[in-house]
């Protein structure tokens, strides 16, 4: 298995453990590797009345992948979730926000909400 192999196997592991860990606190999925033209977003999830767009990143130390979600990347979640938001008017019409949760190479996950701003 070539290193891009591996890397993507490991992100669908830390995906997978974030879907189970938001769901034990609570949060609905809605989608998983949403895509558009103009970006993707890991999980879509909601809990009450708000709807979180979750970036997932698989790091050995949870800091390095916090780091990790640079500039770029949240403009793109961001353009993503405003394509979520034109098809889902529950969404559009209710509190939204940009979250991440990091997955240590231990496999324990941390829920960071509000993240970062969609316009960042």
């Amino acid at each position: 298995m070539n290193p891009r192999q591996q890397a993507e196997r490991r992100g669908h592991m830390a995906e997978t453990v974030a879907l189970w860990f938001l769901r034990l606190k609570g949060y609905r999925l809605l989608a998983r590797r949403f895509k558009c033209g103009s970006g993707e977003i890991d999980l879509v999830m909601r809990k009450g009345g708000t709807t979180a767009f979750i970036e997932v990143k698989a790091r050995s130390a949870h800091d390095d992948a916090v780091i990790a979600v640079t500039s770029k990347q949240s403009k793109r979640i961001s353009a993503a979730a405003a394509a979520w938001m034109a098809r889902d008017a529950r969404a559009a019409a209710s509190h939204c926000r940009f979250d991440i949760v990091t997955v240590s190479s231990n496999l324990r996950p941390r829920h960071i909400e509000n993240a970062f701003y969609g316009d960042r």
